[in-house]
């Protein structure tokens, strides 16, 4: 968690100085809401969704976006605090007065005005929000700090085609309210209206403090359909996490420069346990999933590494290295030394690295890699430094799902450099 806390204030140290070097020297401050009491789904602001905790989506864009001079999460609640802090934010520990269910997200951002005079802009980001980018928050900003808006909020073009609400259906019939329906429009002849979408609203401290989130001189952004995600019901999850595996922003390191995995054996590869049959012979259970996991990732040009902290029999970890076609490295204990060492001997840098750990002393090596994992059942220090939790444990499917994870960011990353050639060549 300390290391974390020290990432973080670095980050946010960056985004001061860069935010320092324009002319416009106020204070901005991203506000994230992250209420403990959700009636939709318990606890969803830190629900794992693709394998980040969801507010963890946002707090990344925020920090990343290099924008603000602090990034804050607004709670209720000790679990979402620690996550927050976890990953790089501060927290604004709301009032009684202000956590109720008939509490409104201006009364809770009123407060935290209150509570820090000397922030002189706010943007309030939804943490439902979790396909925000940061170049979203660096275009939008620029309407406070060189156009001179007083507030500026997120909205998506839609198309719908909408009709009066019926209450007495024995009486009233329906019309059209923004189509006619002789001359249905099609999409493409349509420029559609502009909706907001809740993402975030930047506002000055002074409008914050009249009970306004927009006013003065107002201007929209515009966001891609792809990045307008929101959640409020169970039903919106599954959806959503297609979604940001898709559209969603995973951070400063390309995915697809991956070149090598090193995973634990204990705790990774196996759930940890080591069988002692009658005779002395040791013995451990893998499970083919994982195995298969490990194939796609050499097939892709990914090494694999197994490491292990304590020594095994020397023939059951000749088995093991045959079985599953990669090298294992036994008495590894500084586990950071041994990844340094091989990646100076390899030629790799931490983005070129994937680490999958599961306890303390993977900590500073789930920090600092390109991607990082831990099984679902690993403890929670380990899940506060990991940039990926797994949905499956270890020994029963976490490295297959880490494989797939980094093989669907490669894939994704180079998608998009092939979308960006594109787009060089023909414009």
């Amino acid at each position: 968690m300390a290391a974390a806390s020290k990432n973080s204030l670095e980050r946010i140290s960056n985004a001061k100085r860069r935010r320092l070097d324009t002319n416009d020297t106020r204070h901005i401050a991203a506000l994230i809401l992250a209420r403990g009491g959700s009636k939709g789904i318990p606890l969803k602001n830190i629900k794992m969704l693709a394998g980040v905790p969801l507010i963890g989506w946002v707090i990344r864009a925020a920090l990343d976006s290099g924008v603000f001079h602090s990034v804050w999460v607004s709670t209720d609640h000790d679990e979402i605090e620690r996550v927050a802090r976890a990953w790089g934010a501060q927290v604004h520990r709301r009032s009684p007065e202000v956590s109720t269910d008939s509490s409104s997200s201006l009364d809770t951002i009123r407060e935290f005005s209150r509570l820090n005079p000397g922030v002189d802009v706010i943007c309030n980001i939804q943490a439902t929000s979790p396909c925000l980018h940061p170049e979203d928050l660096k275009k939008a900003v620029e309407c406070i700090t060189k156009e001179g808006c007083d507030s500026v909020f997120s909205v998506v073009r839609r198309y719908p085609l909408r009709w009066q609400e019926v209450k007495n259906e024995v009486s009233q019939c329906t019309e059209p309210l923004n189509l006619d329906p002789a001359h249905r429009p099609r999409r493409q002849d349509w420029e559609g209206e502009l909706c907001e979408n809740g993402s975030f609203y930047f506002a000055t401290k002074e409008l914050v403090e009249k009970g306004l989130l927009q006013g003065g001189k107002m201007k929209y952004f515009e966001m891609k359909p792809e990045h307008s995600v929101n959640i409020d019901t169970d039903i919106d999850w599954p959806v959503a996490e297609q979604k940001v595996l898709r559209f969603g922003y995973f951070g400063k390191d390309k995915p697809e420069v991956v070149k090598l995995l090193l995973c634990n054996l204990s705790g990774g590869l196996t759930d940890g346990q080591i069988y002692i049959s009658a005779n002395g012979e040791e013995m451990v259970s893998i499970n083919t999933r994982d195995q298969a996991g490990i194939d796609m990732l050499k097939k892709e040009g990914v090494k694999v590494i197994l490491l292990e902290k304590d020594p095994i029999a020397k023939a059951l970890a000749d088995k093991l290295s045959q079985r599953m076609s990669c090298r294992i490295l036994q008495d590894v204990d500084d586990k950071l030394k041994k990844v340094q060492e091989l990646m100076e001997k390899k030629g790799l840098e931490w983005k070129e690295v994937a680490y999958l750990g599961n306890d303390e002393p993977d900590v500073k090596c789930l920090e600092l890699a390109g991607l990082s994992a831990v099984p679902m059942d690993a403890p929670t220090v380990a899940h506060n430094h990991a940039k990926y939790i797994c949905h499956n444990a270890a020994g029963h499917g976490a490295v297959r799902e880490f494989a797939e994870h980094i093989l669907l960011l490669k894939k994704k990353a180079k998608s998009q450099m092939e979308q960006d050639r594109i787009c060089r060549n023909t414009f």
